[in-house]
């Protein structure tokens, strides 16, 4: 009897040891949803490790470490800001059930380990291309991260949410203080200051801005269409392409200026970017803008002339205020073009752009309105994160000008 009672405690202390450990397992953070890969329904890691077929996908996974070689992932004293390591459990250890994430330079001071090594834990969520780095299952060329813990990612068609996806990072919420460098300052040095603020901004893919522009110009009456800039019309979302009526992507500040095509920055910068009809946009081409010419037959309002375009007097201070941006966003650094404003045409490959006296008459004539500080809220809260400074400050256009 005596035996038997000892072989029921054992029994009993097994029992109560299998319960802690299950109790202790349970609380071990893991993410084993698996969705299709969109940004409302990421692929779990496991997921993204079985799919690596160069598409762009959205992964979401705890932080484990920093990748340094292909079977080595490191959790501590990291090296630098350019890698990590996401995996469905916060206590993988296990090489082989990590995705390696390359980190772009514009989300290293937010995402890389060796300046926030407390995000070791953290789940986030990355959309980039599934490939393999470090010669490893892997994430390359992100294009969005998001912190998710706690966080809200909205409803993708509402331009007013600011949980919107695009490349959420999000942002803080924007108040004045976001100039705060800034005041005081006139001149060179405002702009430089000006420069400093919005310089460091996600960066979209050129095929990434198509969807962006769907949310930035969206028309406020009818949510299914875009605005045109130059036409004015309203025009489906889906009808965006390259066949005539169909509506394209405008460089404002046109990309041979400074001969920077669609290479992400300045080629795919939303704050000059804008939907506009295909035929349109081939006749104002490259031009400088001007006034004068002769009316457009299907942009009414708009003119031209072999040099120069005037487009229509609803957008006059648009065009004006996303060059202003472009001229003090792109200051030659990082290896991207130096921008500047000039009072010519037929400015071609160089990077200027005209005639800057009359953006200056265009800016006071079309003052900011509702429809552009609300596009700059979306770019800032759901897209780029930075903003243009000229719409929340007109009065900056003649202090550095």
């Amino acid at each position: 009897m005596k035996r038997r009672y000892g072989n029921k405690k054992f029994l009993s202390i097994i029992s109560v040891v299998i319960a802690l450990v299950v109790s202790t397992l349970a609380f071990i953070p893991t993410l084993q949803a698996t969705g299709d890969g969109s940004w409302t329904s990421p692929y779990s890691v496991s997921q993204a490790l079985s799919n690596q077929n160069n598409s762009s996908k959205t992964v979401q996974g705890y932080v484990v470490g920093q990748p340094t070689a292909t079977n080595t992932v490191v959790t501590s004293n990291y090296p630098n800001d350019y890698a990590l390591a996401l995996a469905d459990s916060a206590t993988e250890t296990n090489t082989a059930n990590m995705l390696y994430v390359q980190i772009p330079s514009s989300f290293r001071s937010e995402f890389g380990l060796k300046s926030n090594p407390t995000l070791k834990g953290q789940a986030i969520k990355v959309t980039g291309t599934m490939t393999a780095y470090f010669s490893h299952p892997g994430l390359k060329d992100a294009t969005a991260m998001q912190k998710t813990s706690g966080s809200d990612p909205g409803d993708p068609g509402d331009p007013g949410d600011p949980g919107d996806p695009g490349d959420p990072t999000d942002p803080p919420a924007y108040d004045d203080s976001y100039y705060d460098s800034a005041r005081g300052k006139t001149g060179s040095a405002l702009k430089t200051a000006l420069h400093n603020i919005i310089d460091d901004h996600t960066e979209l893919s050129y095929s990434q801005v198509w969807e962006a522009l769907k949310v930035t110009d969206e028309d406020p009456n009818n949510r299914n269409n875009v605005i045109l800039l130059y036409t004015g019309r309203s025009q489906s979302k889906t009808s965006n392409g390259s066949n005539v009526d169909d509506w394209n992507r405008e460089h404002v500040w046109a990309k041979s200026h400074g001969d920077f095509g669609t290479t992400m920055g300045p080629g795919t910068d939303i704050h000059h970017l804008r939907p506009t009809d295909v035929t349109v946009n081939s006749t104002r081409n490259n031009l400088d803008f001007d006034n004068g010419g002769k009316e457009h037959s299907e942009a009414r309002g708009n003119y031209y002339d072999s040099d120069s375009w005037e487009p229509r007097d609803a957008v006059k201070g648009d065009v004006a205020r996303m060059l202003f941006y472009m001229a003090v966003r792109y200051e030659g650094d990082s290896g991207e073009p130096q921008l500047e404003l000039n009072d010519n045409v037929n400015n071609g490959k160089a990077p200027y752009h005209g005639r800057m006296s009359v953006l200056k008459q265009w800016h006071q004539q079309d003052p900011v309105d509702d429809r552009e500080r609300n596009r700059n809220d979306i770019i800032y809260n759901n897209y780029q994160h930075n903003r243009n400074p000229f719409i929340d400050h007109p009065e900056w256009v003649e202090e550095i000008w």
